[in-house]
C-alpha cells in the first residue's frame, strides 16, 4: 500500500510539472500566433499552392469538410482528390462538390490498391507527381478549415530553411457521447503534448491532418516514398525534414477536426491504435507519458491514503489531480485552440485523462493493428508490415 501512495504522490508531482509546462507552451504558442498573424504577407507574395487530399469512404460532414477548402481567401490554389478505387463513395460527393466552384482547379486521381504499408503515403505520392505548384499542403478528409486556413498556414515557407509547417487542432464531435471524449482528447491532451515538445526541443514531427511542405525539402529526403513503411508516417515526414536540416513550423492556425458518430469499441480501438503508432515511433517520450496523466494516480492516491487511515492526504491528492485536469482543459482546450466544449464542461476532461491513462497501457499490450480493414504488425522505429489486406471489394458484372 506505502508503494502504491508513493507513486500516486510522485505522478501527482511529474502531472503538476507537466502542467506548468504546458501553460509556458501555451503562452508561447499565443504570443508567437500574435506575431506571425501580424506579419502576414499579401496577394502579391502568396506563392500558388497545390492541397493534396485523399478520400476513403464516406466520413462524417465529408462534402462540409471539401466544401470548406474550395472557399479559401487565397490568390492562387489546386486542389487534387485521390481514391484507390473508382467506386470509392467518396467520389460522389468530391465531383458534386468541384463542379460547384468551376473556378478552383481541381483534379481526380484514382490509384488503385496502394504497393505500400501505409496508404495515404501513396495516395500523397500519386498526387504530388502531378502536382502543378512547389508547395504541397497535404490534409485529412475529416478535416474542416476556415476561409484563411491557406493564407495562415503557407507563409512560413517563404522561409528556405522552413521546411514544413504542421497545425494544432481541436476536436469537432459530430455526436455521442465517445466521439465526444475522442474529440476532447485531440483538443487538450493532444495539443498539450504537442506545446510541451514545442517548448522544450521544437517541432521535429508533424499532425496528420495538415502538413505542408516545398518540393525541394520533401526531395531532401527522398520524397514521400520513404512514408510508405511507416505506421505514423506524419511523425516520420517531420523527423526526416527536421534531420535534413530543415525547420518544422508549428502554424498559428489551428483547425477542426471532425469526430464520427462511434461506438465505444470504435473509439476504443482508434484511440489504441494512435498510441500504438506513438509508442513504436517515439518509444521513449510514449513510456514518459505515463506519468503525466492525472486522475488515475489521484483516484489511487485517494484509494490507498483511505486504506492507510489518512484520508484527507487522499483527498487532496484527488484534489489536485481534478483541478490540474480542469485548469488543463480550460487554458489548452479553450485558450489555445478555442474548443467551446472545453470552456463550457471543463469537467468532461478529467474522464477523458482516465481513458487515456488505459489507452495508453493498452498501447504496450500487442504489436499489431487494424487500419482500414488491413492488418498490420508494428516493428521497431514505427515501420510496419502489413500482415493481411482488406478483402478486394465486389464487382458487378
Amino acid at each position: 500500500m506505502y508503494l502504491a501512495l508513493g507513486l500516486a504522490v510522485m505522478a501527482t508531482v511529474s502531472s503538476t510539472i507537466f502542467l506548468l509546462l504546458v501553460l509556458l507552451g501555451a503562452a508561447r504558442f499565443q504570443r508567437n500566433a500574435r506575431r506571425s498573424t501580424a506579419s502576414l504577407p499579401d496577394d502579391a507574395h502568396l506563392p500558388p499552392v497545390s492541397v493534396l487530399k485523399p478520400v476513403h469512404g464516406l466520413e462524417a460532414r465529408l462534402r462540409e469538410n471539401i466544401e470548406s477548402f474550395f472557399r479559401q481567401d487565397y490568390p492562387q490554389y489546386e486542389i487534387l482528390f485521390a481514391a484507390d478505387e473508382s467506386d470509392d463513395a467518396a467520389l460522389a460527393v468530391v465531383r458534386a462538390v468541384c463542379a460547384r466552384y468551376p473556378q478552383i482547379p481541381s483534379r481526380i486521381l484514382v490509384t488503385g490498391r496502394p504497393p505500400w504499408p501505409n496508404p495515404p503515403a501513396y495516395s500523397f505520392h500519386c498526387m504530388a507527381e502531378v502536382a502543378a505548384h512547389e508547395i504541397l499542403v497535404t490534409s485529412d478528409s475529416d478535416v474542416e478549415v476556415s476561409p484563411r486556413y491557406l493564407r495562415e498556414v503557407v507563409p512560413p515557407l517563404l522561409d528556405p530553411k522552413a521546411g514544413m509547417v504542421t497545425c494544432l487542432y481541436r476536436g469537432k464531435n459530430a455526436g455521442g457521447f465517445w466521439s465526444g471524449l475522442d474529440a476532447i482528447g485531440m483538443s487538450v491532451e493532444m495539443t498539450a503534448g504537442v506545446l510541451v515538445a514545442n517548448l522544450l526541443e521544437g517541432m521535429k514531427f508533424g499532425l496528420g491532418p495538415t502538413i505542408a511542405v516545398r518540393k525541394d525539402s520533401l526531395a531532401s529526403i527522398g520524397g514521400y516514398r520513404v512514408l510508405g513503411e511507416y505506421f505514423s508516417n506524419d511523425f516520420v515526414i517531420g523527423n526526416f525534414i527536421d534531420k535534413a536540416g530543415y525547420r518544422v513550423v508549428l502554424s498559428s492556425h489551428v483547425i477542426d477536426h471532425v469526430v464520427p458518430p462511434m461506438t465505444f469499441r470504435r473509439m476504443w480501438e482508434r484511440q489504441v491504435r494512435w498510441a500504438q503508432g506513438t509508442a513504436y515511433s517515439r518509444p521513449k517520450g510514449h513510456l514518459g507519458t505515463g506519468l503525466i496523466f492525472a486522475m488515475p494516480y489521484g483516484i489511487l492516491g485517494l484509494l490507498t491514503a483511505t486504506s492507510l487511515s489518512r484520508p484527507l492526504l487522499g483527498v487532496v491528492l484527488a484534489g489536485l489531480a481534478l483541478v490540474n485536469r480542469i485548469v488543463e482543459a480550460w487554458v489548452v482546450g479553450w485558450g489555445v485552440v478555442r474548443d467551446p466544449r472545453a470552456r463550457r464542461n471543463p469537467g468532461l476532461y478529467p474522464v477523458r485523462d482516465l481513458l487515456g491513462f488505459f489507452v495508453w497501457c493498452a498501447s504496450y499490450l500487442s504489436r499489431r493493428a487494424v487500419w482500414r480493414d488491413n492488418r498490420y504488425k508494428l516493428l521497431a522505429g514505427g515501420r510496419i508490415v502489413l500482415r493481411q489486406a482488406a478483402p478486394e471489394p465486389s464487382r458487378k458484372e
